[in-house]
């Protein structure tokens, strides 16, 4: 399998794209902790032609310890969000079912805070992978097809992984 540079640029900025819809969640509990806004910015800086490099990495590491610094499970996950999407530049060429998280993953989490948000409502999750699905790009959509559908497990987000998987799959 091969994966060029602009494939990862597409797949960050759809991360990068999703996180960002949900960085308010985050900084509503922690206003003053900056790790997830520089991360997303740190995505997107690479999908808009910056270097895959340490600062990326660094950046996906930081909003992880948000993630566990948060004070609320909505924030966590609008962190996580952000962390995958520093961390979408590192997927691999590799054809295992694990690697859609790095696709699908900031999506998910977002998804996974706004139904936290919602008083924990799967309903607005589901309804947020639905939207999403609509307006994903086609160049992102051609990258996880590649890949084999998205495993089972990892929880609620796995289980929001999935049903955005199914539905941009043929």
């Amino acid at each position: 399998m091969e994966l060029s540079t602009d494939d990862l640029r597409a797949v960050t900025a759809f991360a990068a794209a999703c996180a960002q819809e949900v960085l308010g969640v985050f900084e509503a509990d922690r206003p003053d902790d900056p790790r997830p806004r520089a991360a997303i910015a740190t995505a997107w800086e690479f999908a808009r032609g910056g270097r895959r490099g340490k600062a990326l990495r660094d950046a996906a590491w930081a909003a992880m310890r948000a993630a566990q610094d948060s004070s609320t499970d909505a924030a966590g996950a609008a962190a996580r969000s952000a962390m995958a999407a520093a961390g979408a530049a590192y997927l691999h060429p590799l054809p295992k079912a694990t690697q859609v998280k790095h696709v699908l993953g900031a999506a998910a989490d977002a998804a996974r805070a706004l139904e936290l948000v919602a008083g924990d409502d799967p309903a607005v999750g589901a309804a947020h992978v639905a939207e999403v699905a609509g307006w994903v790009a086609p160049e992102v959509v051609e990258v996880l097809r590649r890949y084999p559908p998205a495993p089972a497990g990892g929880g609620r987000v796995g289980a929001l992984t999935r049903l955005l998987d199914a539905a941009l799959r043929p």
